[in-house]
């Protein structure tokens, strides 16, 4: 998951409604849906034709009941969650890349609303696949088999722009919004500051708030200098504020994010990962994720279990 050509912005009560609550980069969507979009664009899922070859491979448990059971905690757009006119209906990329890969394979896709920690253990008995912003760690892959199919990391963002010439290899000094308890609090804008004061320059004046939304918000209306958070938090809020803001600099410390399967699935793993790279490669992949604001998240190829550092 930027900037405003004026100082001050007021909001019109529609963006402002539009901001969404998200996490910062964390290792999970862990934050609460306040303030979704009650709807949303979605992508066109009569694209996606069936694949008779890929079909042919899917395990005879899930092509016997013809539908994938997906567990996904539907609280962290633009990925994942509950909007629609009964504002229950699951919704985000990852909703639409779970249809897409059903609709390559086949079979029909139940998206069921999860906790986020309860996910995982349930593989195999209760949901086919969990697809819920899952980065994919050490530990996590001890548990299960991730078929990787996005990546996210650290974006700054700005007023449109950049009003206040913000250079992020200079913050001293500058006032800086971030969500409190990310990985861009700390160690990232924490250490930044630190290096400051050991230059004899001024500390960066840090706003820490529980909510992304009030982050954003403080941003576009002048409060703050810049703000970082999580790459798939910062697309989307430049999609829902109007082109009120831009990012700054390059996106950093990205890792990937996988499709969660049952650890000893591994012929599943292999037929998702293969319809992945097949929506890949048909252009499918990346209108979904542009559909939600995320195209830069896009990975070249899906893999089963890839290497990570953490």
């Amino acid at each position: 998951m930027f900037v405003k050509a004026q100082n001050s912005l007021k909001i019109t009560a529609a963006v402002a409604a539009g901001l969404i609550a998200l996490t910062g980069c964390t290792t999970a969507s862990q934050d609460t849906a306040e303030n979704q979009p009650a709807g949303a664009s979605a992508f066109d899922l009569s694209t996606v034709a069936k694949d008779d070859a890929l079909a042919a491979e899917v395990p005879a448990a899930i092509s016997s009941k013809g539908t994938l059971i997906v567990g996904s905690d539907t609280t962290y757009a633009p990925a994942e969650f509950l909007g629609g006119n009964d504002g229950q209906t699951p919704m985000g990329y990852d909703v639409d890349m779970a249809k897409a890969i059903g609709a390559t394979l086949g079979l029909k896709v139940e998206v069921k609303t999860a906790d986020f920690t309860g996910i995982i253990p349930s593989l195999g008995p209760k949901y086919d696949l969990g697809i819920s912003s899952f980065f994919i760690t050490e530990e996590r892959s001890k548990a299960a088999t991730f078929v990787s199919y996005f990546q996210a990391g650290t974006q700054w963002v700005t007023q449109k722009g950049n009003p206040k010439s913000i250079d992020l290899e200079d913050l001293c000094g500058k006032t800086v919004g971030v969500q409190t308890g990310t990985f861009q609090e700390d160690p990232d804008i924490s250490g930044r500051s630190a290096k400051c004061v050991s230059e004899g320059k001024s500390a960066i004046n840090v706003v820490s708030l529980k909510k992304q939304t009030d982050v954003t918000t403080r941003l576009v209306n002048g409060g703050l200098d810049a703000m970082a958070a999580g790459s798939i938090t910062t697309a989307y809020a430049i999609t829902q504020t109007e082109g009120s803001l831009e990012t700054i600099g390059t996106l950093y410390g990205a890792s990937p994010l996988g499709i969660a399967v049952d650890k000893n699935d591994t012929k599943l793993a292999d037929v998702v990962a293969k319809a992945v790279n097949k929506l890949i490669a048909d252009g499918s992949y990346k209108k979904i994720l542009d559909t939600w604001g995320n195209g830069d998240g896009a990975i070249a190829k899906a893999e089963v279990n890839p290497a990570v550092d953490k």
